[in-house]
């Protein structure tokens, strides 16, 4: 049983940040892309950010750059960069070139790995969640010794760095780094080392479908910032929380599509209401829930959809950075 009271008055409270998670645009063109980009910015979103996948979508470095010189001020990130499909000394490597050239706006998104298919079809071996999440422990101190002032060495059970000097180094620092995940190892690995942390509903079955439901309710979401909480100690109070909205849908009619989508989020129509993964209503009955979602878990930073980009800007332009 957790005590909402306390988690109230202990979550710090951080500015509204949203991001636009821009994988997969339809029929993409280099033309397209940058005009996606600079759309982005001008509708006042915070950061665009791309996944790490290996099906049909752009691959995340490349694209980051070509929306970096597409705009100067918008923020730019990876949602998440798979640990097991690149050596950290690559990702610090490219991480920090990336931050050089977009003037110091990037973020670093690092995850241990969890859709199945991306496996299964590329001949990648898929450990079990322990060993992913142990190796990609393991991958942020060597990302983080790289990305620091002088060379890096460490000896670990899965990497061994022996005086790396890492360069170049960012122009942030720290450059700030982005930890998702749904169970407790993987949060508490986030509460200690990161800056940014993703909030997920556990996937069992290495995709996102109803049976995520029973991990994606209010009590769940309670839990899990408390396992961050506990890791992080003192730090906690810089934290950012974010939540990625696989649902989104801005209508008059906010009964009846939480209804409607309830089943599809295995959730109970009340459930739906309250879960920080999804949300609808009209513009105000949004901007009140993010608000009280914000007092209640301390949740800032809201990841959407491309396809719900357009209808959720005026609600990013009352709450954003507010």
């Amino acid at each position: 049983m957790y005590n909402t009271c306390l988690l109230m008055a202990t979550t710090p409270v951080h500015p509204f940040r949203f991001g636009v998670q821009c994988s997969s645009p339809p029929n993409v063109t280099a033309t397209s892309w940058r005009e996606l980009a600079r759309r982005t910015e001008d509708l006042g979103f915070h950061r665009l950010t791309v996944s790490d996948h290996l099906d049909d979508q752009l691959a995340p470095i490349a694209a980051l750059m070509a929306a970096a010189d597409a705009t100067t001020t918008l923020r730019i990130g990876v949602l998440v960069l798979c640990n097991d499909y690149r050596h950290p000394a690559v990702v610090a490597k490219e991480a920090a070139t990336l931050d050089i050239l977009s003037d110091g706006r990037f973020e670093l998104g690092l995850g241990a790995g969890w859709m199945t298919t991306d496996y299964e079809r590329a001949g990648i071996a898929m450990d079990r969640p322990s060993v992913r999440i142990e190796r990609l422990e393991e991958a942020i101190h060597v990302v983080r010794g790289l990305l620091s002032e002088g060379p890096c060495t460490f000896h670990g059970e899965h990497y061994q760095i022996a005086g790396l000097t890492g360069s170049p180094k960012p122009i942030q620092q720290p450059l700030p780094l982005l930890i998702g995940g749904g169970g407790r190892k993987v949060l508490e690995l986030a509460g200690r080392h990161a800056d940014i942390i993703g909030l997920n509903p556990k996937l069992p079955n290495g995709v996102i479908d109803a049976s995520a439901g029973p991990d994606a309710t209010a009590a769940a979401t309670e839990r899990k910032i408390d396992w961050i909480r506990e890791a992080a100690g003192p730090r906690f109070a810089d934290i950012e929380l974010h939540t990625r909205i696989h649902l989104a849908v801005v209508t008059d009619d906010r009964m009846g599509m939480a209804e409607a989508l309830a089943p599809s989020l295995g959730l109970t129509v009340a459930e739906s209401l309250e879960t920080p993964h999804a949300l609808c209503g009209t513009v105000d009955q949004i901007v009140d829930d993010l608000l009280g979602r914000r007092e209640r878990f301390g949740i800032s930073s809201i990841g959407l959809s491309l396809d719900a980009m357009d209808a959720f800007a005026p609600v990013v332009a009352k709450l954003e950075g507010r």
